[in-house]
């Protein structure tokens, strides 16, 4: 009696897990975004280049890295969300401010664009 219990326990997990799959998410702003900027330093005479970096995955989380000089000085994980064509950009962090973007494939390179249509990022 305990191999048939045995048994059909069995089965039945196998035929559970074959039943349920992950929806595959292919949105178009998975991927890694950035944003590059050169700050002067009128101290020294000297600047320096800062790059961030917004890192989607497919499961709705993300990784956002700041550098300075090539140095990374920064990184937070985000959540992220699409809605009617806007993404909406949550950081755990109280550092970096969240953040509502909209994606524009037509431009060569793609660019996330605010609200206002500045540019908040480009597609690397």
């Amino acid at each position: 009696m305990k191999k048939l219990f045995s048994l059909l326990s069995i089965i039945s997990i196998i035929a559970i897990s074959n039943c349920s799959s992950i929806p595959e998410n292919d949105n178009p702003i998975l991927g890694t975004w950035v944003k590059n900027s050169l700050n002067p330093d009128e101290t020294t005479n000297k600047s320096s280049t800062t790059r961030e970096e917004w890192i989607f995955n497919d499961v709705y989380l993300g990784r956002y890295q700041t550098y300075t000089n090539s140095n990374l000085t920064y990184y937070t994980d985000f959540r992220w969300s699409e809605e009617d064509g806007k993404y909406s950009i949550t950081f755990g962090d109280d550092q970096v401010t969240d953040v509502i973007v909209s994606l524009q494939e037509s431009n060569d390179p793609e660019i996330l664009a605010l609200e206002n249509g500045s540019v908040f990022a480009t597609r690397e």
